[in-house]
This record gives C-alpha cells, sequence and structure tokens, in this order.
C-alpha cells in the first residue's frame, strides 16, 4: 500500500510540475506580449507554483525515507510540513500580485499609464488554462483521497484556486477588449484574491494536522466503542493522538477490574491493540495501551473517552 501510495503521489505531482512548467512559460511569455496584466499576474503565479512544486518534490522524497534511530515513526510529516511550504508560497505571490494589479489599476483610472487592449493569444491562453487546470484539479483531488496526503490535498486547493482565477483573467481580458482597459488589471487583484484566501487555508489545515486534533467526531466515537466493546475494559480515562502522514499512533489508557492478575491485565490492552488495527486497517501504524485499576466510585472512570 505504502508504495501505491508513494507512486501515486509522485506521479501527481510530477504531472502538475510539468503543466506549471508549460503554463508558466506561455503566460508569462503572452502576458508581456499581448500586453495583459492579468495573464502575466496568473504566469507569475503559475511560476511560483513550479518553485513550490520543486520544494514539494524534495519534501516527498524525504518522507518516504524509512524510520531510524533519531526519526522512529518515520518521515511522513514532512508531508503536512511540505503543505505549510505551499500555503506559504501561495500566500506571498498572492500578495505581491494583488498589490501591482491595484496600483495598476490606479494608475490607468488617474491617466499616469494608457491601457492597451489585451490580444487574442491572452485570451486563448487563459481558456486553455482553465481547461487544463480542470483536468489537474479532479486527477489531484481523486488522488489525494486515495492516499490521504494533506500535500496533495494543498496542490487540489490550489488548482481549483488556478480555476477560479482562469475565469476573473478571462473576464478581464474580455472587457478589457471592449475598452474597459483597468479592467484587466482588476482581474489580477481578483486573482490574487483567490491565491491569498487559498494560502491561508492550506496553512491553518496543514498546522491543524501537526497539531495531532483528532481527525472527526465519527473517528473518536468509533475509538471509544470499539475499545468499550472488548470484554474486561471498564473505561477510556485518556487518549493521545498521534498522526504520520496518513498513518495515526494511539495511546490510551483503559481501566481494568483492580483484581485482576497483570497477566489478565495485559491480555485485555493486547485485545484493544488488535481490535482496534483490524477496525481501522491501514488507518493506524501503532497502538499503545496502559492500563490501571478501574475505581468505580471516581467521576473519571465512567466509560466515557475523552475525545
Amino acid at each position: 500500500m505504502t508504495r501505491d501510495r508513494d507512486f501515486l503521489t509522485s506521479l501527481t505531482v510530477n504531472l502538475g510540475l510539468f503543466s506549471n512548467i508549460v503554463l508558466a512559460a506561455l503566460k508569462t511569455s503572452i502576458g508581456i506580449l499581448g500586453h495583459s496584466p492579468a495573464v502575466l499576474a496568473d504566469g507569475i503565479n503559475s511560476t511560483s507554483d513550479v518553485v513550490y512544486y520543486i520544494a514539494v518534490k524534495i519534501f516527498m522524497k524525504q518522507a518516504r525515507k524509512p524510520a531510524d534511530k533519531e526519526h522512529p515513526f518515520g518521515h511522513r510529516q514532512l508531508e503536512s510540513i511540505s503543505a505549510i511550504v505551499v500555503g506559504a508560497f501561495i500566500l506571498t505571490t498572492g500578495i505581491t500580485i494583488f498589490w501591482e494589479s491595484v496600483n495598476k489599476v490606479y494608475e490607468l483610472i488617474i491617466g499616469v499609464e494608457t491601457g492597451r487592449s489585451a490580444s487574442i493569444w491572452a485570451l486563448s491562453i487563459a481558456l486553455a488554462t482553465f481547461v487544463i487546470k480542470l483536468g489537474l484539479y479532479f486527477y489531484t483531488r481523486g488522488t489525494a483521497g486515495k492516499t490521504h496526503n494533506p500535500t496533495l490535498r494543498a496542490l487540489a486547493n490550489d488548482h481549483l484556486n488556478d480555476i477560479m482565477a482562469s475565469v476573473a483573467v478571462i473576464i478581464g481580458v474580455v472587457l478589457g477588449r471592449l475598452g474597459y482597459f483597468w479592467m484587466d488589471p482588476a482581474a489580477g487583484a481578483i486573482v490574487a484574491v483567490y491565491i491569498i484566501k487559498t494560502g491561508v487555508e492550506i496553512i491553518m489545515d496543514s498546522s491543524t494536522e501537526l497539531m495531532d486534533h483528532v481527525p472527526d467526531d465519527e473517528f473518536g466515537r468509533e475509538l471509544r466503542d470499539v475499545t468499550l466493546l472488548v470484554e474486561g475494559v471498564k473505561g477510556i480515562d485518556d487518549l493521545g493522538l498521534h498522526r504520520f502522514g496518513p498513518y495515526y499512533t494511539i495511546s490510551m489508557t483503559i481501566s481494568v477490574a483492580g483484581d485482576i492478575s497483570i497477566d489478565e491485565g495485559h491480555s485485555i490492552s493486547n485485545t484493544v491493540e488488535e481490535r482496534l488495527m483490524e477496525h481501522f486497517d491501514n488507518g493506524l501504524r501503532k497502538v499503545h495501551i496502559h492500563y490501571h485499576p478501574y475505581e468505580g466510585t471516581n467521576p473519571n472512570h465512567k466509560g466515557v473517552s475523552t475525545i
């Protein structure tokens, strides 16, 4: 499974990198030669995409390294760190493009600069970008769902951002050719807003994953229900969850009857570990169970998970 996951991840990243290299070269050239600030802004966005795709490839290669003495749980958390890097690149690019686009609109309105109609090539590359990014979005979203890789999820969001940006560019170029020259750079500013929004969302989502949050309420309920169904488990007193890439390591403290032997307590703990690993299939990497005596008078020992 891990090998297939890494292959899908690598293929998706390489496909996105190649597409962005082509689009960056075309959009930047046509944006300059075709006199379209919106297309040029989109070209700069694609150029930044190329840079962070290269960074992603480096992070993904490191994330595949096996566990070692310094990293006994492996290096999969680099996937979430990689997603934050992607978000930071996107956010920085968006702020830069927004500032330049707004400044261009201001100069056109006050007459400091004379507007020029964008060429038909500018419209053509915007339409081509829309189609290409639409295909990349659905493909990347699909592989992100299969691999549960936060970096691919971030890249899918970026493709969606590019789709919205392309629509803004198309509108801006069309209105610019109709004589509303300020609409072209204004479209560049709209592109930047989408870019900034995507960057912030990616950083927030990936940071949450590094904070070891419980994925959702259903996941927490399943952990509790599966554990409490094991004979001998009186309650769940503490639960820790640590994420490593697509996998979770669970540290749980259960309460058992105080008059049983150590061997019986050990057997119950092993059963809980086995049941959880079986129930969540490939979602868990390790389960660590600690047990202590159940105290019926203690309100903390009522069989209620802390999730």
